[in-house]
């Protein structure tokens, strides 16, 4: 490939005019310290006519100057560049994308005879005696230093250098003064005048602290237009004024705020930066602007958060496979109550996994259509083998209007609801009520070996009651709130409990049932503890109690009555060693109804991979 530079790129770059995709090789690279964020790169280039020291490479191409693919001499293309203007009016030039054309090796020098630009001067020419005026053209000196090839195009403005991003270069705001918007991915700490025009992708709620140094206030939003994303947070008076003015999802002209390092351990925005409001900060809606990104995602697949780190900030999307009902639980740290639900999330890779929501987002969730979900920035954890938990920093997007969500729609509707998903959140671990996954018939179960790990094993089966154990099935136990210790009769109208210390005039009847299941392939002895037990026999501990105390008969209708019924069992398997004897243990951890049109297609599944091997 031959290739020429742009001359007089440069200067027409600094003279504001519109450049497409110069030609510039770079003469030099310089790192620039940045304290706890990454470096920067300052780079020397040239145009063949002018050089320029100006130039800083964006944060998302270092690597290329890490793995030394711009070096000094390489030529490259500069396809997308952004010009700002620091206080001192001085012009930097970030090189937000670049493609490099000719590597340093195959261009063996300096092009030309390029003499720095000097802003205000326009093109330099090179400072030949006056005998030898420089051509306006640089002569190529022999060798292997020219690249041949056409002549660069000249620098006529284009109607449009960023397509729709430029149109927002300069706009009126409806106050009816005239702004210059710039792009997110140009803002740094060192602009102190600034606009971007950006779209809301998400709002969290106001949160309050209270420490030694006294207490306060804030919220933060992420925004994100066509160049990228940041983050922005207000605190107290900011806080207050602008919450009910800003609006998930809606864009605005953000003017003015304090940009500083951004510390990646409370977002997973990419963006070195990220803004505070200020009292100078002015938030207007802009109506016209459409084409802006709503959520800006990298997805990962499920079936890669197996080897992803504990803590990791990752973006998935997924069907909603099942869910469970909201519960409350108490958070320790402040003794305040939440909402939380937990949702089976599964994608083209056939693994599922567990991401748990929060607040007022469990309680609204609806997947009972079985939505795409799409989820920006959840944390990985390790509970139960490989789990997600929603962040209050996180955005979740039902339904997204995206290719990805598309693809997976299709691909579930046509072929993904028949199969027979894997679950990473509950391998080696206990996976949550109501996640009925990971199926086996007992068969497949035993010779798989469940349970022989040092770990129990989790799995799901379909399975019939062929035999109850009325013997021993209840106990009488203590009636504390908290402890389910069996009580012993004094035989003086008081019961004693052991754990509890102390006597008590009455007990509470507790099941530990003893049941035999089979499928087509084999049976399991199985036992169901209080709530497994009452759903299966159909009344609660305390009738039967009584029941069996007054009427004998009636208490073995019940459980003739509760023979030859069918269940989706959620059982536990574990290798427990008692008199030197080591043998399976399985426990009933839920049992609930058969929902046969999803056992019909598991079944069809089965059918069509077992035809597949004849």
């Amino acid at each position: 490939m031959s290739v020429r530079l742009s001359e007089g790129a440069i200067a027409a770059i600094m003279q504001g005019e519109n450049v497409s995709k110069p030609v510039l090789q770079v003469i030099n690279t310089r790192a620039i310290a940045t304290g706890n964020g990454p470096p920067r790169y300052r780079v020397l280039m040239s145009d063949g006519v002018n050089t320029l020291s100006s130039f800083m490479l964006a944060t998302q191409l270092n690597s290329l100057v890490e793995e030394e693919r711009l070096s000094a001499q390489c030529v490259c293309q500069v396809n997308r560049f952004i010009v700002n203007s620091l206080r001192d009016g001085r012009r930097v030039v970030i090189l937000m994308d670049l493609n490099v054309l000719k590597t340093a090796d195959k261009v063996g020098g300096t092009i030309g005879n390029p003499v720095p630009y000097n802003e205000g001067q326009g093109q330099q020419r090179s400072s030949a005696p006056a005998a030898n005026p420089a051509p306006s053209k640089p002569q190529q000196p022999n060798g292997n230093l020219s690249v041949a090839g056409p002549a660069a195009p000249k620098y006529h403005p284009p109607s449009n250098q960023f397509g729709k991003a430029s149109a927002l270069s300069t706009m009126k705001t409806p106050g009816g003064s005239q702004a210059k918007v710039v792009p997110i991915a140009s803002l740094n700490p060192y602009q102190s005048k600034w606009t971007i025009c950006a779209r809301v992708t998400q709002k969290g709620q106001i949160r309050t602290w209270s420490n030694s140094r006294g207490e306060g206030k804030l919220f933060s939003v992420e925004l994100v237009d066509e160049s990228g994303e940041i983050r922005a947070t207000a605190f107290n008076d900011q806080a207050d004024k602008f919450f009910p003015l800003i609006e998930l999802n809606k864009v605005y002209y953000f003017t003015k705020g304090n940009l500083k390092t951004a510390n990646k351990q409370y977002t997973a925005v990419k963006n070195d930066y990220e803004i505070t409001f200020t009292n100078e900060t002015s938030v207007v809606p802009c109506d016209d602007a459409q084409h802006l990104p709503s959520v800006q995602f990298e997805f990962v697949s499920i079936s890669d958060l197996e080897n992803t780190p504990k803590d990791s900030i990752v973006d998935v999307i997924g069907i909603c496979k099942s869910y469970e009902d909201v519960t409350k639980i108490i958070v320790k740290s402040n003794n305040r109550e939440v909402s939380k639900r937990n949702v089976h999330l599964m994608d083209t890779s056939g693994k599922l996994v567990t991401a748990t929501l929060w607040g007022n987002e469990a309680e609204q969730f609806d997947g009972s259509r079985q939505p795409v979900i799409a989820i920006k920035g959840a944390r990985v954890s390790d509970f139960g083998g490989r789990s997600l938990s929603v962040l209050s920093s996180s955005t979740v997007v039902i339904n997204p209007d995206t290719p990805e969500a598309f693809k997976l729609r299709g691909w579930f509707d046509s072929e993904g609801q028949l199969l027979e998903c894997t679950s990473i959140s509950d391998v080696r671990g206990g996976p949550a009520p109501g996640a009925n996954t990971n199926w086996k018939t007992l068969y497949e179960a035993k010779a798989e070996n469940l349970g022989q790990g040092d770990k129990a094993d989790y799995f799901s089966c379909v399975g019939t009651i062929v035999h109850l154990r009325k013997e021993n099935c209840m106990y009488q136990a203590c009636p504390s709130q908290d402890c389910n210790k069996k009580v012993v009769d004094q035989q003086n109208g008081l019961y004693r409990c052991e754990k509890c210390d102390t006597e008590f005039p009455n007990f509470k009847y507790r099941m530990m049932l003893l049941v035999t299941i089979a499928d087509c392939l084999e049976y399991q002895w199985v036992t169901c503890f209080q709530e497994a037990a009452e759903f299966i026999l159909g009344q609660n501990a305390a009738f039967l109690g009584e029941l069996k105390e007054k009427n004998e008969q009636a208490f073995e209708e019940v459980f003739q009555n509760a023979n030859f019924n069918t269940y989706e069992f959620r059982i536990r398997v574990k290798l427990e060693t008692y008199n030197d004897e080591s043998r399976i243990k399985a426990t009933a951890m839920d049992v609930k109804p058969v929902n046969y049109r999803d056992y019909c297609k598991r079944l069809m599944a089965s059918i069509r991979r077992n035809a597949q091997l004849w």
